[in-house]
């Protein structure tokens, strides 16, 4: 085959324009290597090969294959999922797929720049969330004790509690007092050891698994916590650092007060705990 200029059409029987291989790849943007490495993935094969020259040539139409492997490249796909899109895969189902990944990696970097926000603009936590300690009055508390598999368990306990409560004729206190007891030292990933309370306004009959008990009045610190369960942490620094710095011990079970959360407001940032870690002066 013979050409007069390397961007003027050669023809075959079809007479379809045809471009060689280096012309092309100027045309796409693209490097000859690149066009040999789809050649020899099976993504775009050449239009027609010389016999003689083993030149390759493209033709105009394949432009089109060329943009569709480069935008699905650039949205992230690999090319295992290219081939199998253009091999006759669900093009929509691959998008759809690719589009929740790409939100899911969004939000991920979301939490995780909300978290940088924190620590750039986060004051003196001890002012913005003063530590107080004070009395916890004597109490009558309807409770469950149970062991969970995960802290994203932790409310799976209160439907079925709040089933024996009605089957036990309790009547909850006012103002409501519902809180969890952590009966194991140490934090534990599984297998977590709590006790489930809330605070009613006589004792009953033990029924199944649900017992009553008083507990005693109680000195403790307490430091409220708003927004999501996740952000604990930084709550609990704060805390235990007035302990420690202020000459105080912990003295007893850990209680995480919930005062608004899912089954009142929707928006985590409006849930409101209170952490109460019982403590007494050193010495």
């Amino acid at each position: 085959m013979r050409m007069n200029d390397e961007h003027k059409a050669c023809t075959e029987k079809q007479e379809r324009v045809l471009y060689r291989i280096g012309f092309f790849a100027q045309m796409n943007h693209i490097t000859v290597k690149t066009l040999r490495f789809y050649e020899s993935e099976g993504l775009l094969m050449p239009a027609y090969v010389d016999d003689e020259s083993g030149y390759r040539y493209y033709t105009m139409d394949q432009m089109s294959v060329i943009h569709q492997i480069t935008a699905l490249k650039k949205a992230g796909f690999t090319l295992e999922d290219i081939k199998r899109i253009r091999n006759g895969g669900n093009q929509e189902s691959f998008i759809a797929n690719k589009k929740a990944e790409v939100m899911e990696k969004i939000a991920e970097l979301t939490r995780q720049l909300a978290i940088l926000d924190s620590y750039l603009t986060k004051k003196n936590a001890t002012l913005d969330n003063p530590v107080l300690v004070k009395t916890l009055p004597e109490v009558i508390v309807a409770s469950v004790e149970t062991r969970i598999d995960t802290y994203d368990d932790l409310f799976t306990v209160m439907p079925d509690m709040g089933a024996l409560m009605e089957e036990a004729g309790c009547v909850c206190a006012k103002p409501e007092y519902c809180f969890t007891q952590y009966l194991e030292s140490g934090y534990k990933e599984e297998k977590i050891l709590i006790q489930t309370c809330e605070a009613v306004t006589e004792m009953k009959e033990d029924l199944d698994n649900l017992h009553f008990q008083k507990l005693p009045e109680v000195e403790a610190a307490c430091i409220f916590h708003k927004g999501s369960y996740d952000r604990f942490p930084e709550s609990y620094a704060t805390i235990l650092q007035f302990i420690e710095d202020n000459g105080y011990e912990i003295a007893g079970n850990i209680r995480e007060n919930y005062i608004d959360g899912i089954w009142n407001t929707d928006s985590s940032e409006q849930w409101l705990s209170e952490i109460q870690i019982p403590v007494r002066k050193r010495g």
